[in-house]
């Protein structure tokens, strides 16, 4: 039998177990043969010395990541925990970035991933990026903090939040209410993510005086964006031309980054997504980038990653199974190179 009992310093024992000690819970359950008792800043370890040695290191690395990081989200604890793997290989830590801007109440907003960190990169070196990948990766989060902080350092004199309604045509006329109740829905995302970064009040002033503007694509046509910050969110949904659309409205002192995931995309079948022709067509143009999130840089719940890794491999097997029958690739993807 082994005992150990681990002191904790430096940093507030609420942030690292978690309210209602959720992530503490969490390494119980990873280690249900020993006892594990949290008393102020005290935890002790009972059990089969090989489990308390064990469940010491995982415990001493949630502290490191917070000390490091200073805050520690429940999906990287269980990564940790259950998934067996080591989150500095995916999240970096705090002495590695920097913070992107100060929510409310104090919170702070700084990337979580690499390729997170990557975005940010791209978008203080360029005025165009295309971000992509699967849900959960943080894209519109971290593009909406990064139009926040402009806003704030006055670098630009407003923000322009954009996405296709409803889908690529933007037929919202069944819809109920008026335009505003219309498209309301498919902006939450966007007024979500506004909603952690700026207060309340501030926040409905700035719609107010359209410093901070959400509508949907179509309303962008005939405009010249220029001082401004914009985000083409949910930009898979998009067709070449409303693409084109967006990118030349954009003024000489205005800053881009469009959004999407081409593995969700709802246009009509056999209809080519305008986000994946542009990054085709566009690639190597200076102030234009590209930045790729995959599954690892998912910071939702663990299982949102263990789902997109799951669709991958079933859209793999099924690819190759056509291949297999018909003895050559789908028309769409022939008409994809092709074009």
């Amino acid at each position: 039998m082994s005992e150990i009992i681990l002191t904790i310093e430096g940093i507030d024992p609420v942030e690292l177990y978690g309210e209602k000690d959720v992530k503490l819970n969490l390494l119980r359950r990873a280690f249900p043969d020993i006892s594990i008792t949290a008393r102020g800043n005290n935890l002790k370890l009972s059990g089969e010395k090989k489990f308390t040695q064990a469940a010491k290191g995982k415990f001493e690395q949630m502290v490191r990541l917070l000390k490091d990081r200073k805050d520690l989200p429940v999906q990287m604890v269980e990564e940790l925990l259950l998934n067996g793997s080591n989150p500095f290989k995916t999240h970096i830590s705090e002495s590695a970035t920097k913070v992107l801007v100060h929510g409310n109440d104090g919170k702070v907003i700084r990337v979580k991933t690499l390729n997170q960190r990557r975005l940010v990169e791209a978008s203080e070196a360029n005025d165009v990026v295309f971000a992509v990948g699967p849900a959960g990766t943080g894209k519109t989060y971290t593009a909406v903090a990064l139009a926040v902080r402009a806003l704030k350092n006055r670098i630009v004199k407003k923000i322009i939040l954009t996405r296709p309604a409803v889908e690529a045509g933007e037929s919202l006329g069944y819809l109920p209410g008026d335009l505003k109740e219309k498209i309301d829905p498919y902006l939450r995302p966007l007024y979500d993510a506004l909603d952690d970064m700026i207060p309340a009040e501030k926040l409905k002033y700035f719609m107010e005086t359209r410093v901070i503007e959400i509508a949907p694509l179509a309303y962008m046509r005939g405009r010249t964006l220029d001082n401004a910050f914009i985000i083409l969110d949910e930009a898979q949904n998009t067709s070449s031309l409303q693409i084109k659309m967006f990118l030349t409205r954009l003024g000489p002192s205005a800053k881009a980054i469009l959004t999407g995931d081409l593995s969700q995309v709802d246009l009509p079948m056999n209809t080519r997504s305008g986000l994946r022709k542009a990054i085709d067509i566009l690639q190597g143009i200076e102030g234009i980038a590209t930045v790729r999130l995959t599954a690892e840089d998912v910071v939702r719940h663990r299982l949102v990653k263990e789902v997109i890794w799951a669709y991958e491999k079933d859209g793999e097997r099924q690819q190759r199974r056509w291949e297999e029958s018909h003895g050559r690739l789908p028309s769409s993807s022939r008409r994809d190179e092709e074009e």
